[in-house]
């Protein structure tokens, strides 16, 4: 799928039947923020997605959410999730933006920079939503916040450089929204990579 010569898709199909799909960009915001939701349990949040998604729900529900899966990551089977950028020696996917906490952010990005304004728009497809969130210019403050969020602090920068990323890091790090189960993991997985 390329979106300079492919149209976007409405529709998928699953047994051969063509399944109209809900593809504003705030289902899909929607999508992501439920997926975050750890007060539901998996088989209420497929529930729920499916119902987003899908005006006419299908027939086969693994297929269906597996469409659902393929549209949310803009076909992109290689997409490390669209919230987070790589962290490659753990495959930990690290928190970048949050739909919930930088809304005002991204708001007033998408007015600066292309002159959209997300309240006022009827319909935007998700995939063009992701694309021009992806290509924010580095002045909008949503892509200095997440260039914050995501630098790695080593031993090439300076202390002032050291003292300057830890601080920005900590005025506009993101809730930790992990179970107390998820912490004692992560915890225990990082004493365990010490070793």
């Amino acid at each position: 799928m390329n979106i300079l010569i492919d149209l976007v898709p409405e529709t998928v199909v699953i047994d051969d039947i063509e399944y109209q799909l809900n593809t504003d960009f705030r289902i899909s915001i929607l999508f992501e923020l439920l997926m975050q939701d750890n007060t539901l349990v998996d088989n209420e949040k497929i529930d729920i997605a499916l119902n987003l998604y899908y005006p006419k729900l299908p027939h086969d529900p693994i297929q269906a959410i597996e469409k659902v899966l393929w549209f949310y990551s803009c076909a992109r089977e290689n997409d490390e999730g669209s919230n987070g950028a790589k962290d490659e020696p753990t495959n930990k996917v690290e928190v970048i933006y949050s739909f919930e906490y930088d809304d005002e952010y991204i708001y007033s990005a998408f007015l600066d920079q292309y002159g959209i304004d997300l309240q006022d728009v009827e319909y935007l497809h998700w995939w063009k939503f992701r694309a021009l969130f992806k290509s924010l210019k580095e002045d909008n403050l949503i892509s200095k916040i997440m260039g914050y969020r995501a630098i790695s602090i080593d031993n090439d920068m300076s202390e002032q450089e050291k003292k300057y990323y830890r601080k920005m890091k900590k005025i506009y790090a993101l809730p930790d929204n992990r179970t107390q189960e998820e912490k004692e993991r992560d915890f225990n997985s990082a004493i365990f990579n010490m070793l």
